[in-house]
């Protein structure tokens, strides 16, 4: 049973731009008047502080979001290093529960009309020796936003997370090419590939963006997808 309406923001692999995307479709949302509850369920590489340990992806993603919330509501399972979930889950003792991340999922609805969820890492990131995102999205039966990288080797990486999200017979919303790669040959030939690949026109083209572009927006692409999602 869907337990929100929102969606799930997964990539093509991990530093693709996904929680930059998310962030921005955060925006969109709120600026056409919705209730925005953000989660970034699971999160490595994060900072001690005087309120305890604080992921940066969360923190963006609570900035652009309109419904206040706790931070560990957002951020449940927050570890210091920066390396693979399952591995500092596991160094930290902690097992991660699927089924408490759903039970704030739900809360988060309640008080929302739009629930913006992201994963961390690529689809089939482990959480644990049995469990990877893929699981944690299966159980929160959301719509799949698919970032995917744009560089050299990212028709296949998309191509087989599309078969892999459809196997868990989840929907793939729709997706967003974000240029990470600037020296990418033939961008417009890869961009109507990946098209053919994931049988629908992508949300947006994200253009390349140094560390100091002004933030992005993607209000238009957020419109498309509430109508998706």
């Amino acid at each position: 049973m869907m337990t929100a309406h929102g969606l799930f923001v997964t990539g093509t692999d991990t530093e693709v731009g996904k929680t930059a995307i998310a962030v921005a479709l955060v925006r969109g949302l709120v600026a056409q008047g919705l209730r925005v509850a953000v989660m970034k369920p699971i999160a490595s590489g994060s900072e001690h502080t005087p309120q305890g340990l604080r992921n940066d992806d969360a923190l963006k993603l609570i900035a652009a979001s309109n419904v206040p919330a706790a931070y560990e509501s957002v951020n449940p399972y927050c570890f210091e290093p920066a390396i693979s979930p399952h591995i500092a889950a596991k160094d930290a003792g902690i097992a991660v529960d699927l089924s408490h991340i759903g039970r704030l999922l739900a809360n988060l609805a309640s008080a929302s009309d739009f629930v913006a969820v992201e994963g961390a890492g690529g689809w089939l990131a482990p959480l644990s020796d049995s469990e990877t995102m893929a699981d944690l999205a299966a159980t929160l039966e959301l719509p799949v936003l698919l970032v995917v990288g744009l560089r050299l080797g990212c028709i296949n990486h998309a191509s087989l997370t599309k078969l892999a999200i459809e196997s868990r017979g989840l929907h793939l919303a729709g997706w967003v090419a974000n240029s990470i790669d600037p020296s990418l040959a033939r961008r417009a030939d890869n961009l109507k590939a990946l098209e053919r690949a994931l049988a629908q026109p992508p949300l947006a083209v994200v253009p390349f963006l140094p560390p100091d572009a002004p933030p992005l927006e993607l209000t238009e692409a957020a419109a498309k997808l509430r109508a998706h999602a």
